[in-house]
């Protein structure tokens, strides 16, 4: 009997395992994410992307039919750590492109479901990708703290929830090696934290602590909330615009429109294989 199919792939070398499973039989625990996504135990990933359809989830997931089509597929995003997360900008792009690569969509134009509803995606003919974001909401002002320094952080959500602090030193030099401290009644189920600077007019740097992973090289609906907060501050700007984000895995383009927002990125597959049946099993064990 073969093994479980993957596939390895990242957007801005946030990277993802990924897993095609149509009709959701897979049991992918917590214990078995973890394993997956361990750099030294498994694969090694900032998370697990399901390729399932969204009825063949009831148990695992029962508000999904009531977001989208129960026959639309269905990106199943798992953080690092084992947690279950509402959206990924970057992940929805390396859904995409695994869909299209294996015939499963047609056409340079579909929908794909997610936690935080259905999402259009474009395939461009510089083959970047390009994610319909939905409409990210400001929330108000929370503080986050990094050792001893207080930042003013901007609550945004983007079907999850993020911090995004625009800042006058270099973010290069903000330890990220531990989460931000912050007030749980401010983010009750935790965020993103984001640091941006403000490289020249439209282009800004980031850098993300990503919840139940850690620093990541790249966050999709981060750069969508650090490019909302920005535009939003601009002089003039109506809360309308564009901004170039650079982060350390390369760099996505963001659009912020009355009540809705885009994400463009590169998308890439770059391996794929069987995970041994064996090991799948231990998986599912504590550790």
């Amino acid at each position: 009997m073969g093994g479980i199919e993957f596939l390895k792939g990242h957007g801005t070398q946030n990277d993802f395992v990924v897993l095609p499973d149509p009709e959701g039989k897979l049991e992918l625990t917590e214990e078995r994410v973890r394993a997956l996504c361990d750099r030294r135990r498994g694969i090694g990933a900032d998370g697990v992307l399901r390729v399932t359809r969204a009825g063949a989830m009831p148990t695992e997931a029962p508000d999904v039919e009531s977001i989208v089509d129960r026959n639309m597929w269905f990106m199943d995003y798992r953080n690092a750590d084992g947690s279950i997360a509402e959206m990924c900008g970057n992940g929805v792009r390396v859904y995409a492109r695994y869909l299209r690569e294996a015939g499963l969509v047609e056409g340079s134009e579909f929908v794909l479901g997610t936690r935080a509803g259905a999402r259009g995606v474009v395939f461009n003919p510089d083959d970047t990708v390009t994610v319909d974001m939905g409409s990210p909401h400001r929330n108000g002002h929370a503080a986050v703290r990094v050792g001893e320094t207080e930042y003013d952080a901007m609550s945004v959500n983007v079907g999850n929830q993020h911090a995004v602090s625009i800042v006058e030193q270099p973010v290069a030099g903000i330890d990220l090696s531990a989460e931000p401290a912050y007030e749980p009644e401010d983010f009750p189920d935790g965020a993103n934290f984001e640091f941006v600077n403000v490289v020249s007019e439209d282009v800004l740097r980031m850098r993300v602590y990503e919840r139940g992973v850690g620093e990541t090289r790249s966050c999709g609906t981060g750069t969508v909330a650090a490019a909302k907060v920005y535009i939003a501050r601009k002089e003039n700007s109506n809360g309308v615009g564009t901004a170039d984000v650079l982060v350390p895995g390369g760099r996505v383009s963001v659009r912020i429109m009355i009540g809705a927002s885009t994400l463009t990125g590169p998308a890439e597959l770059v391996a794929r294989g069987e995970l041994d049946e064996s090991w799948w099993r231990s998986a599912a064990e504590p550790v």
